[in-house]
């Protein structure tokens, strides 16, 4: 019965030869990625190539794949890859099957990559570079490779990295780089965009050199752009927008303020001026009333001496004239405190408009954040500087205003009183002529002289006191005309200077006016250009096309990694020296190859 059993078996198998044990021919994969890995030289020069191809199986059988390889080796299964020229046949089973393909020798990338290091400013070959020390340049520089597919050079995005150990490697300079911090190393990360060279490099302090492969990959750009997100930065951009309007209206406040204080600032210095010169008037005068009271004084302790026991001697025509001097000062005293008056009520008014002006500068806080963004912001660096300097004037003098506000009030009160103490002088003089006046008068023979006698003599010692008194006044008043040329020529620098600062912060004003209008749509303006942008890096119908052979279709994806021989320093191999004793035979020496 089991030789029967058999013999239907092997009778079978004659009649249907291949439809048992043998699945049906695919021919071609569902689809295909291929992943193109690369060595380079530490100088970018291309060592060898090896693809891993990866097709997508729907249905069990033999699938023809196509490339020029030098080897190719199963990475799924223990199956034997048959390879016929740039024919490569295999059994594959539902799902991926991964196998790699070594290609020859004279295959070429489709960029052409230099890399060269530049050590204290001479030119060093890599292998000459480890251990070494002191200010390293390397630039890589990418360019098409016009002997292979320009396809890839137009539609692929190159990645490059470099991993830096901070250690050896410190002070580095890479402006054009993306860097991040992987504990103690630094990475590099540079992005060249399709149908572009590239031309990167970084500068660095080095010291016992080494440095990890460089990485290199490459892929199409439309992968790279699928989740590029904008709305993040165009809402950025639609706040600092906002807040360079949100500068412009306060420096158009601020201008406001400004010409208001320069027109306080122009007012007061004019009551100066005019202060100054009544004070430096009375200044002048002082000597001659001090002289002509010093007449008086001296006149009338003469007079009460004359007086003294020879009334009956004495010329009372002298005496006559006494009344009228004094009556002449006294009106002079009254034209200065009118004066002083006068000046007063100038100084109050323009006192009263520097302080609504001072009043009416913004005290609103422009943080240093603030300052920050309207720098970045791409406007003229002149103008925002100037913006700047002009908001801490103007802060400046409004806290230097409120300083000194106490004292500018005290000039209305020291003039005020300053008038009524001369008022007050003048009126003792008049009353003083016009005592002496009804005294000589009055004057009957001796008794009266005798009486006028007491009379001058009390006169003559309270005159005595007014004297030390005016000239006390006197020195005051010069003294305060030398100080107050100071103070005068300070309120002349303020309102040249606040003359400049309305100049200023009106070209200011024009400037951030300019500036807002340049940036109220720069939201959609940023927007428009990354739309344009885009779309002449728009890659979307690009179809990916293989690297090892034309022959190969239904290609999903094509990707380059490469990466380049790291840099170290040889370690020197430790000699183990054996101390032959004495020479041996060479029966001897066979002998102990079997021992």
């Amino acid at each position: 019965m089991k030789k029967k059993v058999t013999s239907v078996f092997l009778a079978t198998l004659l009649v249907f030869p291949y439809q048992i044990g043998n699945a049906s021919v695919n021919e071609e994969a569902t689809s295909k990625d291929e992943v193109v890995y690369g060595s380079l030289s530490a100088n970018g020069a291309l060592h060898e190539l090896y693809v891993v191809n990866m097709l997508e199986v729907e249905q069990p059988g033999s699938i023809i794949d196509y490339g020029e390889y030098t080897e190719v080796r199963n990475l799924t299964d223990l199956t034997v890859i048959e390879q016929d020229g740039d024919e490569v046949k295999l059994e594959a089973s539902p799902g991926w099957f991964y196998y790699q393909g070594n290609m020859a020798a004279d295959r070429e990338l489709p960029w052409n990559i230099e890399i060269s290091y530049v050590l204290d400013g001479q030119e060093i070959l890599p292998e000459d570079l480890a251990g070494q020390e002191g200010r390293l340049l390397l630039t890589i520089h990418t360019s098409e490779n016009e002997q292979v597919d320009s396809l890839f050079f137009e539609n692929y995005t190159m990645q490059i990295s470099l991993t830096l150990n901070t250690e050896i490697i410190s002070n580095i300079q890479a402006p054009d780089a993306n860097i991040a911090n992987v504990g103690k190393k630094r990475q590099l990360t540079y992005t060249v965009m399709p149908d572009s060279e590239g031309e990167i490099s970084f500068l660095a302090d080095v010291v016992d050199f080494e440095m990890e492969g460089i990485d290199i990959a490459a892929i199409p750009l439309s992968m790279a752009l699928d989740h590029l997100e904008t709305d993040e930065m165009t809402g950025e951009m639609r706040t600092l927008s906002d807040a360079i309007q949100e500068i412009n209206n306060g420096v158009s406040d601020l201008n406001t303020g400004v010409s208001e204080l320069n027109n306080g600032v122009q007012s007061l210095n004019s009551g100066s001026r005019q202060y100054q010169a009544g004070m430096n008037e009375i200044k002048n005068a002082s000597a001659e009333i001090i002289q002509a009271s010093r007449t008086i004084d001296q006149s009338l302790g003469m007079l009460h001496q004359g007086l003294n026991g020879s009334s009956s001697e004495m010329d009372l025509g002298d005496l006559a004239q006494l009344p009228a001097g004094l009556s002449q000062i006294a009106g002079g005293l009254n034209e200065v405190a009118g004066g002083l008056t006068k000046l007063n009520q100038n100084y109050s008014v323009a006192f009263s408009a520097l302080n609504d002006t001072i009043n009416k500068i913004p005290t609103a806080t422009v943080s240093e954040e603030d300052i920050q963004q309207l720098y970045a912001s791409g406007a003229n660096q002149e103008t925002i500087a100037r913006l700047v300097e002009v908001y801490a004037a103007a802060q400046t003098a409004k806290g230097t205003y409120d300083n000194v506000k106490e004292a500018f009030m005290a000039v209305s009160a020291t003039l005020e009183g300053t008038s009524d103490a001369v008022t007050e002088i003048s009126g003792q003089l008049s009353s003083m002529a016009s005592g002496i006046s009804t005294a000589m008068e009055n004057m009957d023979g001796l008794d009266a002289l005798a009486e006028l006698e007491a009379g001058i003599g009390q006169l003559a010692k309270n005159y005595g006191q007014f004297h030390s008194g005016l000239i006390s006044y006197t020195d005051g008043v010069g003294q305060l005309a030398n100080s107050y040329g100071e103070i005068a020529s300070g309120f002349g620098e303020v309102a040249k200077g606040t003359s400049e600062l309305r100049s200023g912060v009106g070209e200011l004003r024009d400037g951030t006016a300019e500036l807002a209008d340049a940036t109220n749509d720069l939201p959609e303006k940023m927007q428009e250009e990354i739309d344009a942008m885009m779309n002449e890096f728009d890659k979307s119908d690009f179809e990916p096309v293989s690297f090892v052979s034309a022959k190969n279709t239904n290609i999903s994806s094509v990707q380059f990694i490469l990466k380049t021989d790291s840099i170290e320093v040889e370690e020197e191999e430790e000699q183990v020296l054996v101390e032959e004793e004495g020479e041996i035979s060479f029966w001897e020496r066979l002998k102990n190859l079997f021992l």
